[in-house]
């Protein structure tokens, strides 16, 4: 296949492969006569987003909303705390069994305790969203710092470089391509906090109208959310796989995983 020939087929694979499976899926439910209540086809899931579009707009970006401040707060504080990981071995080493426990700790059992303080309003699922996508963003930017080879740091430091220096010259940047990779599982992370958060602390949002639908039997307006907030999660990961190809473009080496 040609070079343009593959560019084409790999612009059109996502939306092929996502045709394939609705097919597949209605075309299943049909064949097996799979019940409406138990897994409703994709034609009664549209019917069912038409039907509630306007519910569908509105907790759809309400949910937006809050995924996107609480991973904004994950992004800054992540790479903040990341830097001072990677950049210092005692802080690493002091805050590693700290930040490890508390990623341990399932943040559902964590919501309960944000209503306790803040109340059912919008702060739950941002702090939840924020707590969820926290830890994969300290982690890959600490470890983007912390590998930096000692030959560089001896070269740097023979050409009269500083500690501060090295950090932001060499080990930002090449921290860069571990921050992105970290960044596209934080995302959809912070979805399921915010998602979690708003099924039980909020009155608004795609977690509450899942649980509203479920309580009312409305499987196929389940289904239409859940396919909503999958829409959302692949926007949002997009924008950073471009914002990434802008930022990051020379560290991935092309001809890799052709065919």
């Amino acid at each position: 296949m040609t070079g343009s020939g593959q560019r084409v087929a790999i612009a059109a694979a996502p939306y092929v492969f996502t045709v394939v499976f609705f097919v597949l899926w209605e075309a299943a439910c049909r064949l097996f006569k799979i019940p409406v209540f138990f897994l409703p086809a994709p034609s009664v899931i549209a019917q069912a987003s038409v039907e509630y579009w306007s519910q569908l707009l509105f907790h759809s970006f309400h949910t937006l909303w809050m995924t996107v401040a609480g991973f904004a707060i994950a992004v800054v504080f992540g790479i903040l705390l990341g830097i001072a990981l990677g950049a210092s071995r005692i802080v690493n080493a002091g805050s590693q069994p700290l930040l490890v426990g508390f990623n341990a700790i399932p943040k559902v059992a964590v919501v309960p305790i944000l209503i306790l303080w803040f109340g059912v309003g919008w702060i739950p699922p941002v702090m939840t969203a924020f707590l969820i996508s926290f830890f994969p963003i300290v982690v890959n930017v600490a470890t983007g710092l912390s590998t930096i080879e000692p030959e560089l740091e001896d070269v740097m430091k023979a050409l009269g470089a500083k500690k501060w220096d090295i950090l932001v010259k060499i080990g930002i940047p090449r921290s860069m391509p571990y921050l992105f990779a970290s960044l596209k599982v934080a995302i959809t992370l912070a979805y399921v906090g915010s998602v979690i958060a708003e099924s039980n602390a909020s009155r608004y949002g795609i977690g509450n109208l899942i649980t509203r639908a479920s309580a009312d039997f409305n499987v196929p307006l389940v289904f239409a959310a859940l396919i909503a907030l999958a829409i959302l999660g692949v926007i949002i990961y997009a924008a950073t796989v471009e914002l990434e190809r802008r930022t990051t473009g020379w560290a991935h080496r092309s001809g890799m995983g052709q065919g």
